[in-house]
């Protein structure tokens, strides 16, 4: 098998287990998500900016956020999913959207808000701003002061943003963020995250002072015939 074809293999999985292709099981499991993430934080906040990130790479946090967006989107709310893994993105794959221009071509001043934030093609209610074109500093852009007003101005526009992180262990992207998020979800990948390495992962959390609103447990089977699971991701590691 050819490597573009494998390539379309992966796409199509992906795509297999977001919004509206979810099994009954896992789509139910995102709703009871929705309605534990709607009552965490009090309603008088406009708009509720949430993250998602893991202890380690292939957890599901990219998946999770996707079908977390998609279910608060169903219940009529604008919700925005920013991609700021901004060394893996995989947003692209996942949802029938462009790659580019994305999130490290907003903060760069190469692009505009109404060019990078696209409409999902899944729920007429969901945008997403994918990462982008890769950029030397990731960490550095996530930081920054246009990152913040970015941040205030889709504030303005939503009622919901998710910010799909990289893994805490592995850089300090999601840590540089903590601060302009109302709270963290930590995603727990079933029989495969070391608990060594979610404790020290809750502990960096801690130290931003970033509300952690709880954890999701991915890739636990579900109760229907044929005991599927949520899915599998790629292996391709982060670099510096």
């Amino acid at each position: 098998m050819s490597k573009n074809m494998k390539s379309n293999d992966a796409s199509r999985t992906r795509r297999a287990m977001v919004g509206n292709k979810l099994s009954f099981s896992a789509a139910e499991a995102y709703k009871l998500l929705r309605t534990n993430v709607m009552f965490s934080l009090p309603d008088e906040e406009n708009c509720r900016v949430f993250g998602m990130t893991s202890s380690i790479q292939g957890e599901g946090k990219s998946t999770t956020s996707i079908n977390l967006a998609y279910t608060i989107a169903e219940s009529d709310k604008r919700v925005l999913l920013i991609e700021m893994d901004m060394r893996l993105p995989v947003m692209h794959k996942a949802l029938p959207i462009a790659k580019t221009p994305g999130l490290s071509n907003l903060l760069v001043g190469k692009s505009t808000p109404s060019e990078a934030v696209q409409k999902s093609g899944i729920q007429e209610n969901l945008y997403v701003l994918t990462a982008g074109d890769l950029p030397p500093n990731p960490s550095e852009l996530l930081s920054s002061e246009r990152m913040r007003a970015l941040l205030e101005s889709f504030k303005l526009r939503f009622d919901y943003i998710i910010c799909d992180l990289p893994p805490v262990m592995v850089v300090s992207d999601a840590l540089t963020i903590a601060p302009l998020l109302s709270g963290m979800i930590v995603t727990v990948r079933s029989g495969y995250t070391d608990r060594r390495a979610l404790d020290m992962t809750v502990r960096q959390l801690e130290f931003t002072q970033v509300k952690i609103l709880g954890f999701v447990m991915t890739f636990a089977d579900v109760l229907e015939s044929g005991g599927k699971k949520y899915g599998k991701y790629g292996k391709k590691k982060y670099g510096s």
